[in-house]
């Protein structure tokens, strides 16, 4: 199936088109980020053909869990069914992106949180190759880079990004830099980017003032960003709740968490049911959660009102950006507004995303709030004593669903898909936990 594609600016009241080859983040009209658009309606037939490429026949692009779904985010505009077009354009890890990503039911953690377990899955994406759902949204990027001839790709990270992004660079035979907040970055991610060969550039500052950094460096000829900003890598990370869905038969569930950062995600899960539902596909539309850590809460102050008494929204496509800025200004004056958290993969100030994290809530009618450290960190461990492993982020996760459940935000009987966006990389988390027989799940060792 051939498809025609270009990228559309997502401020409604501008829409300016851009080709599919090209370099454009942002609208050159009026600033906003911009969007993959398709011009044709994929046909719901398709989930017989996605149902049937679970044996994949010896095509890795059908065991991917990401080109699995490739009419969907067929940007590349190539006849989908031919493997040679695919094995010319599509870059994969050997199918494995996304490969072993699916929802599973957690006894220990529904107990936790006091919910039916047949009510509650989590979705580890900490099983891609590099460990995290950043190789989603990786696969797409670098296929797009590669359609435009770059020879550099680059990125901010306080971790997961810089893994997967010199994992995909590595294998495709490009270079990689990557810009990392000196100090704020968690070894275990470290050297994993190191082992890939990446050009590492510390910065002076947070993950923020590397993200400036980057996207300037990316601006030099054969250069190319892959953070979230990009609207190619949001394509790739659309594959998560399609995963999800196939998995549930194509039922919506009630709610999806995930933990909030750049909110990469939540934008990409926005522009999935959007377009689902656009297309048909879907009639009932899940609420999105956003989970912040209490240390890294921009979203969760905009969006609540704690941050001059007004809440932030998408408002059909009119949000208050000054408000936004107001809040960058006063984050860069008091320290307390900083983003500081141990979980260093949220641990940001200033998500690039913020615009469509917006329109996926407003579309979604989503909630945000935030959870404490140490309420990730015993999130973290339920999952952990169900023989799942994930970071402090996805920790966030658990936290979030127990919060709204005690708030009775979210029902007992609702249907709730959980992401646990990656694996553990940071050894020591886990160890200072379980060494201390105050915490909740801890098994500390005996002499």
């Amino acid at each position: 199936m051939k498809q025609s594609a270009n990228l559309v600016c997502i401020n409604p009241k501008c829409g300016k088109q851009f080709p599919i080859k090209s370099f454009q983040l942002r609208c050159d009209k009026c600033d906003f980020l911009l969007d993959v658009d398709y011009k044709d309606a994929p046909s719901s037939k398709l989930k017989d053909v996605f149902d049937e490429r679970r044996n994949p026949q010896g095509s890795i692009y059908n065991e991917s869990g990401v080109w699995r779904f490739r009419e969907l985010l067929n940007f590349c505009e190539i006849d989908t069914e031919n493997l040679e077009e695919c094995s010319k354009f599509l870059v994969s890890l050997d199918g494995a992106e996304g490969r072993q990503s699916k929802p599973y039911h957690m006894s220990k953690v529904s107990s936790f949180i006091n919910i039916d377990n047949n009510n509650l899955m989590l979705q580890p994406e900490g099983y891609n190759p590099s460990g995290s759902f950043k190789d989603n949204g990786m696969s797409t990027a670098v296929t797009h880079a590669k359609l435009m001839n770059a020879k550099k790709i680059i990125c901010a990270s306080t971790g997961n990004t810089s893994a997967s992004a010199g994992m995909f660079a590595a294998n495709e035979n490009m270079e990689c830099d990557v810009y990392i907040p000196d100090g704020q970055i968690a070894p275990g991610k470290l050297s994993q980017a190191y082992q890939f060969g990446t050009q590492m550039i510390k910065v002076n500052g947070n993950f923020d003032d590397a993200f400036t950094k980057s996207l300037d460096a990316a601006k030099q000829l054969g250069s190319y960003t892959v953070n979230s900003v990009n609207p190619f890598r949001i394509e790739g990370q659309k594959t998560i709740p399609l995963r999800a869905l196939e998995f549930l038969n194509w039922e919506v569930p009630d709610w999806i968490v995930y933990p909030g950062g750049a909110l990469g995600n939540i934008s990409s899960c926005g522009k999935c049911f959007i377009e689902l539902h656009k297309w048909g596909w879907i009639k009932k539309i899940p609420r999105i959660a956003a989970i912040n850590a209490e240390g890294a809460n921009t979203l969760y102050q905009l969006y609540n009102g704690k941050f001059e008494n007004e809440e932030l929204r998408w408002n059909d496509g009119i949000p208050n950006l000054e408000l936004i800025e107001k809040y960058y200004q006063a984050m860069s004056q008091d320290e307390k507004l900083k983003p500081k958290t141990k979980a260093t993969a949220i641990q940001i100030g200033k998500p690039a995303n913020i615009t469509k994290g917006l329109r996926a809530l407003e579309f979604t009618n989503g909630v945000v709030i935030q959870v404490s450290d140490k309420e990730m960190l015993d999130g973290m461990s339920a999952v952990g004593l169900n023989g799942f492993d994930c970071e402090m982020a996805s920790g966030a996760t658990v936290a979030g669903i127990k919060k709204l459940l005690d708030n009775e935000i979210m029902k007992k009987d609702d249907k709730i898909i959980g992401i646990l966006t990656g694996r553990q990389k940071e050894p020591m988390l886990p160890i200072e936990y379980h060494n201390d027989p105050n915490n909740m799940f801890a098994v500390p060792p005996k002499s």
